[in-house]
C-alpha cells in the first residue's frame, strides 16, 4: 500500500510504499499484554527500612533469679525496654512489637517484591508490528484522537521535519498537516481524582501524537515542551509508545527516512 508524503507546509510531494509491518493483523490482546509488561517494569520498588521499629527493646526473661526478670509480675512476654530501675526493680514499657508505640509495622511493604513481567521476544515483536498496523487504521485512531481533518493514515512527512529547532515551528507544521484540533485536545488538562493530586501529580494530561524519527535529531528537544507529544526513534519503538494505556491506535507521524529504515532493516520481524 502506498501513502502520500507531505511537506511540513502541508503540501503533497510524492508517494512511498509502506513496509510489511503495516499489513500485520491488529491483535489488541497482544498489544495490551506487551504494553502492560513494559509498564510493570517501569514501577519503582518501595518498602520500609528493614530495621524500622526494631532498634529498641529486648527479650525479657521469666526465670526466677535472673537479672532484669519480669518473674511474678503477670506481664505478657513481649519485648520491652527499661525506662527506670532501682537495683533489681525495673520499670518497663513495651517496645519492638507491632502493637507498641514506635514499634515495627505489622506487615510493611517490602522492596523485594518483583513487579516486572516477562514476555516472549517473538510475541513482543508481533505486538509491536500489530501496534504499528493499528496506527494506520482510522477506526482505531479516531477513538482517541481528533482526526476529523485527516483522510489517510499514517501521516508521512519529509525528512527536514527532523531538523526543526523551535517548538513554534513544530506547532505550525501540525496545523499545516490538519492536526490543529488534536493539538487543542492535548493542551487540555484536568485535576486528578483521588489522593494522587496531593502527591506531586495533581494534573493529568492526554496522550497526543507520536513522532517517529530515524535518528537522534533536534526535533526531540524542540517537541519536548509540547504537551502530549512524544518523539521516538524508529529502532526504539515498543508497544507502550505505540499504544499508551494499552489501547491500540495512537496517532503517529512518521518521517520518510523512518519508514525507509523500518522496511530496509526489517525491524521487529
Amino acid at each position: 500500500m502506498k501513502v502520500q508524503i507531505y511537506k511540513t507546509s502541508g503540501e503533497k510531494t510524492s508517494e512511498i510504499e509502506l513496509p510489511f509491518q503495516f499489513s500485520e493483523p491488529v491483535r489488541e490482546d497482544l498489544i495490551k499484554r506487551a504494553a502492560l509488561a513494559i509498564r510493570a517494569g517501569m514501577r519503582q520498588l518501595y518498602g520500609t527500612d528493614p530495621e524500622a521499629g526494631t532498634r529498641q527493646g529486648r527479650p525479657t526473661s521469666k526465670r526466677r533469679h535472673r537479672y532484669t526478670t519480669t518473674y511474678g509480675r503477670g506481664w505478657s512476654r513481649i519485648r520491652r525496654k527499661a525506662m527506670m530501675h532501682r537495683g533489681t526493680q525495673f520499670q518497663w514499657v513495651g517496645a519492638f512489637v507491632a502493637l507498641a508505640v514506635k514499634g515495627r509495622a505489622a506487615f510493611p511493604p517490602s522492596s523485594d517484591r518483583i513487579f516486572a513481567q516477562k514476555i516472549n521476544k517473538t510475541e513482543n515483536r508481533k505486538a509491536i508490528r500489530s501496534a504499528i498496523a493499528a496506527t494506520s487504521a482510522l477506526d482505531f485512531v479516531s477513538k482517541k484522537h481528533a482526526v476529523t481533518g485527516l483522510k489517510t493514515l499514517p501521516i508521512v512527512v519529509e525528512n527536514d521535519f527532523e531538523n526543526f529547532k523551535k517548538s513554534k515551528d513544530v506547532l505550525l507544521a501540525f496545523e499545516k498537516l490538519g492536526l490543529a484540533n488534536e493539538i487543542e485536545r492535548c493542551s487540555e488538562k484536568k485535576i486528578r481524582a483521588g489522593k494522587g493530586k496531593n502527591r506531586g501529580r495533581k494534573y493529568v494530561t492526554k496522550a497526543g501524537p507520536l513522532i517517529v524519527v530515524s535518528k537522534a535529531c533536534q526535533l526531540q528537544s524542540a517537541a519536548a515542551s509540547l504537551p502530549g507529544i512524544e518523539v521516538a526513534l524508529v529502532k526504539s519503538l515498543n508497544a507502550y509508545l505505540l499504544a499508551p494505556g494499552a489501547q491500540a491506535g495512537r496517532l503517529t507521524i512518521w518521517t520518510k527516512s523512518a519508514i525507509e529504515t523500518l522496511g530496509k532493516e526489517r525491524l521487529f520481524a
